[in-house]
């Protein structure tokens, strides 16, 4: 993969899970760069920090999104006030969002995360072609996981950006059934598009980049095929996420504070979500919560819930 990635003038900087991926290009015929997604906003300083590295003097010319959750695009705001004269790429169905910063409709409310707001200057149109790193890359439109989110596909090499689209051996939440929408169909067509275009290597939102990508795909379709089948599961793997990703956020909560934050946050209450549990959150968020700590994922200091 290094010469692959060498080729294209590009380098990914893997970040942890509360952070997506950052994939930086850089233009061999000017002294500037671009980045593809920017992390979560509570590491947008390291997300500077990591870029003022990778960059080496360069100017950073371009943000591109994969897609709006936050914790792709949660350093936005940092990075254009770095690098003022930035042009930041969002996906077209996302970019009025954007310019409204509609926080009911970019999900920061749903999912109780922090997105600090920023500008949208261009918008990534499936079909459409841009250069990085001097190479020519094709926007596809991937719902699913997020309705609005695209891919970057170069055919010559057969690279495929993925965002949260596919991983190696995970998947990801399919946040519009949790809105009573569907999001599994949208989630196994963006599968079947990756299959169609048949990259050789893969640069998740998440994880390593990989080349084993039939074996991600037969995984990726088992386990949404397998929560198709079985919702409810999904709706608790999508709360127990959730919970986790604000403890990796917070680092500790207590355990009461905890339960109330999610028991009376907009998805807990979403009637899709309560119909699935079938019961009131007051009673399956405690179980959410200790089927994490009986899973080992978490523990309990007392009162305090704290990462294992």
């Amino acid at each position: 993969m290094t010469s692959v990635f060498s080729a294209l003038h590009l380098q990914v900087l893997q970040r942890d899970w509360l952070s997506s991926n950052q994939v930086v290009f850089m233009d061999p015929q000017a002294h500037s760069a671009s980045v593809v997604d920017t992390g979560y906003s509570s590491h947008a300083p390291q997300t500077v920090a990591l870029l003022e590295a990778a960059l080496q003097g360069r100017n950073l010319a371009r943000i591109l999104n994969t897609h709006l959750h936050s914790d792709h695009c949660g350093g936005n705001q940092a990075l254009q006030s770095r690098w003022p004269q930035v042009r930041t790429w969002v996906p077209q169905a996302a970019f009025d969002k954007v310019r409204g910063w509609d926080q009911e409709r970019l999900t920061y409310r749903l999912t109780g995360q922090t997105c600090h707001p920023f500008h949208a200057d261009e918008a990534l149109v499936p079909g459409q072609a841009l250069e990085l790193g001097g190479h020519t890359w094709q926007v596809h439109g991937a719902g699913g996981h997020d309705p609005d989110a695209v891919l970057l596909y170069q055919a010559d090499h057969r690279v495929l950006i993925s965002g949260d689209a596919l991983w190696r051996r995970k998947v990801a939440i399919t946040f519009p059934e949790l809105e009573g929408q569907d999001g599994f169909g949208p989630a196994l067509a963006a599968l079947d598009l990756i299959e169609s275009l048949q990259p050789a290597v893969v640069i998740p939102g998440h994880g390593e980049p990989f080349s084993e990508v039939a074996d991600a795909l037969a995984i990726s379709r088992q386990r949404l095929g397998h929560l198709q089948a079985h919702p409810a599961h999904h709706a608790r793997h999508a709360l127990r996420a959730l919970m986790v990703f604000h403890l990796l956020e917070h680092r500790r909560r207590d355990r009461q504070a905890l339960c109330a934050w999610m028991a009376e946050g907009p998805l807990a209450q979403r009637e899709a979500v309560c119909r699935l549990m079938r019961e009131e959150p007051q009673v399956f968020v405690p179980r959410i919560l200790q089927s994490l700590v009986d899973d080992g994922v978490v523990q309990l200091q007392g009162q305090e819930v704290v990462l294992a």
